[in-house]
């Protein structure tokens, strides 16, 4: 990003089979997007017995048709995943890709994932708690040659991450958190903020209100940051904007006009689902590439916070 230019990204959702995924993702990267994401589920919604496929090997696919573009899960789930495991995929994803791995990581929200493993369901705060022990140790492992822990949730003893990753001290991790706990674990450790806006119902506010409910989350971020001592500019925010408006690229106009007011939010960085034929995100392409391409030649300035 240079001066205060909103960095722009896309999600990719990880359903393209055969050779499609390859001309998706490569296509991404020649519009001009910054990074590009996808999501870490086992399924998902409507696409239960749709064909969908692992985020992290998506993205090692995407690493080798790219060279420029981030490349991130929107977000890495602890539902089905563990710490060790996940750090030495995230530091071989960073190296294959050149060291451009985003590692975005949520809580593992509740539903079919959650009990894949059969194991029961846990509680909202059960999930919150699971959720700081699983990036803390996330981040410790990226971060040391050796690691042995023994939590409530998760442990590792005496693992090795050898060489460690590209990017130093490790991978940008994004975190998704809206709660208290949350924010304060962003605040200490993150690189990134990550957010869908309302998330017990994203999508289904108004216009008016979908921001409204950003500028309490970014006031709720902020104080976080100043009770750790940590400058809020040295954070970046980003917002999924497809999951809080609805058609946000319906014309050029429209998705500066959006673009811009997460600017002056205080958002560094902004997401627009790839547009799929039917159901959620469903769009039209061609409209998609209009409005991208003219964000483009026009960038969208914003202020520091």
């Amino acid at each position: 990003m240079t001066g205060d230019q909103v960095r722009l990204g896309t999600l990719i959702l990880p359903e393209h089979p055969g050779t499609t995924w390859a001309t998706v993702w490569a296509r991404a990267e020649e519009m001009g997007f910054d990074h590009a994401w996808t999501l870490d589920h086992l399924s998902w919604r409507v696409q239960r017995d749709q064909p969908w496929f692992d985020a992290l090997t998506t993205l090692t696919a995407a690493a080798a048709v790219t060279s420029r573009i981030e490349l991130g899960t929107l977000v890495l789930s602890p539902n089905f995943r563990h710490p060790v495991v996940t750090a030495r995929q995230a530091m071989t994803l960073d190296h294959v890709s050149g060291g451009r791995l985003v590692l975005g990581v949520g809580a593992g929200a509740a539903g079919p994932d959650s009990t894949a493993l059969g194991r029961p369901a846990l509680s909202p705060i059960e999930r919150g708690a699971r959720f700081e022990e699983f990036v803390s140790l996330v981040d410790t492992l990226l971060r040391e040659p050796t690691t042995t822990h023994t939590g409530h949730y998760f442990s590792a003893q005496d693992v090795t991450m050898v060489p460690g990753c590209v990017r130093k001290p490790r991978v940008p991790l994004g975190l998704a958190a809206t709660g208290p706990r949350g924010m304060l674990l962003t605040a200490k450790i993150a690189d990134m903020w990550i957010t869908i806006g309302d998330v017990d119902a994203p999508g289904t506010e108004s216009e008016a209100d979908a921001f409204n409910t950003l500028r309490r989350q970014l006031a709720r971020l902020r104080a976080a940051c100043e009770q750790v001592g940590r400058p809020p500019i040295d954070l970046r925010k980003m917002v999924n904007l497809s999951r809080i408006v609805a058609n946000p690229y319906g014309s050029p106009e429209r998705l500066a006009d959006l673009v811009g007011r997460c600017a002056d939010l205080g958002f560094t960085d902004v997401v627009v689902a790839y547009p799929r034929c039917e159901g959620i995100f469903a769009g039209d392409l061609s409209e998609f590439e209009e409005a991208v391409s003219r964000m483009q030649r026009g960038p969208v300035l914003g202020r520091n916070d």
